[in-house]
């Protein structure tokens, strides 16, 4: 192979994306050429409503597989929480690289933290799981939607909209906006999005002459931890309709993952974890998500999305 074309997201954190994994490429094979193929996706086009309401986190990935099945792209590459948990067939994650920081990352102009925020301040995210978080432990304050990519979100509150934001702070690493950042949430405070801080080269699967070029860009022990969230999630049939957190770390081959099921409103918070070598993280996944359902996640589960769709 002489070139690869690399389909990605036309956001400014798809392409600092993509532009890193090209780097990686090209310092790996400096005989490859390689290019980027940006694209707009309906994710970023609809930005008045909630991913909730919209059909979730696949629009962010349609387009770009549509390349790869068209042969106008021979990988993508996608920040991998925005990957639905079970891919259509005929595609394949080739690679998961090592993880940035997982965790979310308070944002604000005029305060330090979320305990400092005085009754009614209002807080922009769209995720129904970090809202479902703060409106356990901060049932005073008042959550309100926000969508748009990083840069529109952080004018949004420039602009006075919001007292505070939520965003993951390996994005706002990424492009080196670090200093807005004036909290990071443990997960013990904000338990991350599956995948968060990770990012996935997605490929048609019958492409296997890219296995081989791609195998050293993955992460032994960031695959492992992803595997073992994704699995989770994909028991419980995760989604952008569901608050669903979950993240796994690794110590000494052992993986320990948590995971939780909430309303969105805070009022049910149901959570489980456990531990496995690392050779068994998708049984994690799935032992951990059988944690949740003797909980009678299901039920919670079910009503969560019915009360969406009647919105």
């Amino acid at each position: 192979m002489n070139k690869l074309v690399i389909a990605s997201r036309e956001s400014k954190l798809a392409m600092w994306q993509a532009e890193h994994i090209k780097a990686r490429l090209e310092a790996l094979y400096p005989a490859l050429t390689v290019e980027i193929l940006g694209m707009t996706t309906q994710g970023d086009q609809i930005l008045d409503k909630t991913l909730s309401k919209i059909g979730g986190k696949g629009l962010f990935v349609k387009e770009l597989e549509l390349a790869l099945q068209e042969g106008r792209a021979d990988i993508a590459v996608h920040s991998i929480k925005d990957v639905p948990m079970n891919l259509p067939e005929g595609f394949a994650l080739a690679a998961i690289c090592e993880r940035e920081d997982p965790r979310d990352a308070f944002v604000s102009n005029n305060y330090a933290s979320l305990h400092e925020l005085p009754a009614g301040a209002v807080v922009g995210t769209s995720s129904l799981r970090r809202e479902s978080q703060i409106r356990a432990r901060f049932p005073h304050l008042t959550i309100k939607p926000l969508r748009g990519n990083v840069q529109t979100r952080l004018r949004k509150l420039d602009d006075g909209e919001f007292d505070a934001i939520i965003l993951a702070a390996a994005g706002l690493k990424r492009l080196e906006l670090a200093e807005r950042i004036r909290a990071e949430l443990a997960p013990s405070e904000s338990l991350p999005a599956v995948g968060q801080g990770a990012l996935g080269i997605e490929i048609r699967a019958d492409r296997a002459d890219l296995i081989d070029l791609l195998a050293p860009l993955n992460h032994a022990d960031t695959h492992a931890c992803v595997t073992a969230e994704r699995s989770l999630s994909r028991v419980l049939g995760g989604s952008c309709q569901i608050p669903i957190g979950g993240f796994a770390t690794i110590t000494d081959d052992v993986i320990t993952l948590g995971g939780f099921v909430a309303h969105p409103d805070g009022s049910v918070m149901l959570t489980a974890s456990a531990s496995a070598p690392r050779d068994y993280a998708d049984a994690l996944g799935r032992a951990v998500a059988k944690k949740l359902l003797e909980q009678d996640a299901g039920p919670l589960i079910e009503a969560v999305i019915a009360e969406q769709a009647a919105k």
